[in-house]
């Protein structure tokens, strides 16, 4: 039984995980959101700011894993 999804991202004959990928593209994707989040002064009833930030990039990491490059 053969996988279709690749199990190593190459860059030249370096190889990386595709966690790597998902945890760059998730950081990016929740830094996008805090800074919505902040335009939209959401962010001023949030408590503990840093603990919403890993969950909203934990939640991009599922995201992501889901519906885009499976690890």
């Amino acid at each position: 039984m053969t996988n279709n999804y690749p199990h190593e991202l190459s860059v030249g004959d370096v190889y990386f995980s595709p966690m790597l990928l998902v945890i760059i593209l998730a950081f990016l994707a929740a830094g996008l959101t805090v800074l919505v989040l902040n335009k939209l002064k959401v962010s001023r009833s949030i408590v503990a700011p840093s603990y919403v930030f890993i969950a909203i990039m934990a939640l991009y990491m599922v995201l992501i894993d889901a519906f885009w490059i499976k690890f």
